[in-house]
């Protein structure tokens, strides 16, 4: 028999972490937990060290430290501690897999770290590409370490690309679901609270996540993502509105050839083929029944005057160099504001662009100018919403 596969899980708290030690927890000979992170989520960090007896276990917010450690004190796995640990732990030698899921900027350090480690990498965690996809590019085939998707869409193009070689790639088509706003009219965008944005039609993630779905930046990270992932042009990248969420993503070849993955909206079946690639495992996960489907399989353009920041994506990828990192930043700030109320929904999309304006232009970054980029962008986000 072989031996189970070591996954290190950053950000194993928040939606995709969760589904994935759920995976795990199905399939105990094939995958061991050997180590997981959270950002502050001390307790439910706990209840999961004391579940799957991790060798370690790290909490990004230091000051949840002390409790962490005291209350692990009877277990085995080792407690660390903070942003330095974490990029650490992704390079344990026993480690197979890092399920990369922290949300937002912070999990470019780790991932970076974990492919100069040489880890095969299932990436969840999309603004890693998003900020610095060169970087991550160039890294990764350096160090012949695989990527493999985790997002819903970009694993149905990745599956529809396997067994096609060189075939060449016409267009990929990224479908979205529209959010909860996607029949809202523009005026009425005008007062939706958090509240309301948090409310997705098909998919239960993260609250940062679905306010991201719920604007379409979520859609527009995903066409710069899938951009470095499956190296072609921004043109060539297609967003179709699917507010069935069945049809998961698409590749058109140049033949005219369409092939597309399917399946009901449920993250656990991108993780786990990510997870245990080339192979496919039975799961209990839900079966399409297409006689239910009785409204059929419907498809629209984005609202591009409703959802500004699709378009401003299609900006930053188009121009490139550190334009990105500051969409990201920017966008990070904006989200925290409106899901505490300190800032409107359309007015995110107003605050990003003037981000974007003002924050020094770099053509060719290197990382240092990311992490210059990233706090000079939320610094300047931050002052245009006191404004």
């Amino acid at each position: 028999m072989m031996r189970p596969k070591q996954i290190a899980i950053l950000g194993s708290t928040g939606s995709i972490g969760r589904q994935t030690l759920d995976v795990v927890r199905h399939n105990p000979d094939r995958f061991e937990i050997y180590a997981i992170s959270a950002n502050q989520s001390v307790d439910l960090l706990i209840k999961q060290a004391r579940e799957f007896c991790p060798e370690v276990v790290c909490i990004a917010d230091e000051s949840k430290y002390e409790i962490l450690k005291e209350t692990l004190k009877d277990m085995p796995c080792k407690v660390w501690a903070g942003p330095d640990a974490i990029a650490e732990m992704v390079t344990l030698p026993s480690i197979d897999i890092v399920l990369a899921s922290m949300v937002g900027y912070a999990g470019l350090r780790p991932t970076m770290e974990a492919i100069r480690a040489g880890k095969t990498i299932a990436l969840a965690n999309k603004e890693t590409l998003v900020v610095a996809g060169e970087l991550i590019c160039q890294l990764a085939q350096q160090y012949h370490t695989p990527i493999l998707p985790v997002d819903s869409e970009h694993s149905a193009i990745f599956q529809s690309l396997v067994g096609e070689g060189s075939n060449e790639i016409e267009k990929i088509l990224l479908t979205a679901s529209g959010g909860p706003f996607r029949k809202t009219t523009y005026n009425k965008l005008e007062s939706v609270t958090a509240a309301d944005a948090l409310k997705h039609p098909n998919w239960d993630m993260g609250a940062k996540i679905t306010i991201d779905s719920a604007t379409m930046m979520n859609k527009g990270f995903e066409v710069i993502e899938a951009k470095w992932l499956f190296g072609v042009s921004v043109d060539k990248i297609q967003v179709l509105v699917h507010p069935q969420s069945i049809v998961h993503s698409a590749v058109q070849f140049v033949d005219g050839s369409v092939k597309a993955q399917l399946g009901m909206p449920d993250m656990r079946l991108p993780i786990q083929y990510a997870l245990t690639y080339p192979e496919r495992i039975v799961s209990d996960f839900p079966r399409i029944d297409f006689f239910s489907l009785t409204e059929g399989l419907t498809f629209e353009k984005p609202d591009l005057k409703k959802f500004r920041n699709l378009t401003l994506a299609y900006y930053a990828m188009d121009k490139g160099g550190n334009m990105p990192c500051i969409l990201n930043a920017a966008n990070e700030v904006v989200v925290h504001a409106f899901l505490q109320g300190r800032c409107g929904f359309l007015q995110m999309s107003d605050d990003i662009e003037q981000v974007m304006q003002k924050v020094k232009f770099i053509h060719k970054p290197v990382y240092e100018d990311y992490v210059a980029t990233d706090n000079e962008a939320r610094r300047l986000a931050a002052e245009i919403l006191t404004n």
